[in-house]
Parts: structure tokens; sequence; C-alpha cells
């Protein structure tokens, strides 16, 4: 089992930065690749980023290409979003996920955290 727990979340205004994180506690993190996701109100899934385990590979949704930074430290078990230049549509709940296999869809992470809520003022 892997437990995931973001924190960072928040209100922000447009134009803002906020950096999230996700301790992961378990089995040995850098085993997985690790991705992040975002849900809006009445939205799917969103697909944001990942990493590898090596942090090796790394790719990001166009829609966050350039605002947004994945990293990781292995030696603290967590993985980070660096988030700039937020804008309203940026809103949503952000969810990290660990996967043994590294890719952009939901199903190819098996353990979840809860989520965080990031809120972008206009």
């Amino acid at each position: 089992q892997v437990q995931l727990v973001e924190s960072g979340g928040g209100l922000v205004q447009a134009g803002g930065s906020l950096r999230l994180s996700c301790a992961s506690s378990g089995r040995t993190f850098s085993n997985y690749a690790m991705g992040w996701f975002r849900q809006g109100p009445e939205k799917e899934r969103e697909f944001l980023a990942t990493i590898s385990g090596s942090a090796t590979k790394i790719r990001y949704a166009d829609s966050v290409k350039g605002r947004f930074t994945i990293s990781r430290s292995n030696a603290a078990n967590t993985v980070y979003l660096h988030m700039n230049s937020l804008k309203p549509e940026d809103t949503a709940i952000y969810y990290c996920a660990a996967g043994s296999s590294w890719g952009f869809s939901p199903t190819a992470y098996t353990y979840w955290g809860q989520g965080t809520q990031v809120t972008v003022s206009s």
C-alpha cells in the first residue's frame, strides 16, 4: 500500500503562484511514477503532469505546459507541482497519484491522494 497526502492548496489571485506537495508513505517511493491530476466542478479528471520514478521522464498536458513544473524528491518521498501564472480556469481539486507504470491516463495509477482545493480568483 501507498498512502498519499497532498498539501499546499488555497486561494490565490490570477497571475499568482502556488506549490503543491504530495507526501508518500508505505512502499519504496522511487519505484513509482507520480502524476498530478485535477477535477473541476462537473468536469472529468484531467491529466496535468507526470514524472517517472527516477525523474528521467516528465510530460505535461498542453493546458499547463510552461506554467506548471513537476518535480520529486525521492529522499523526502515527496512530489511537487509548482504552479505559476494561475488562471481562474485552474480552479479545481488537485490530486496526486502513484503508479507502477508511467502514463497520462488516470487508469495508469493505482494510488490516489484525497485532493487539495485550489481556487484562483479573477
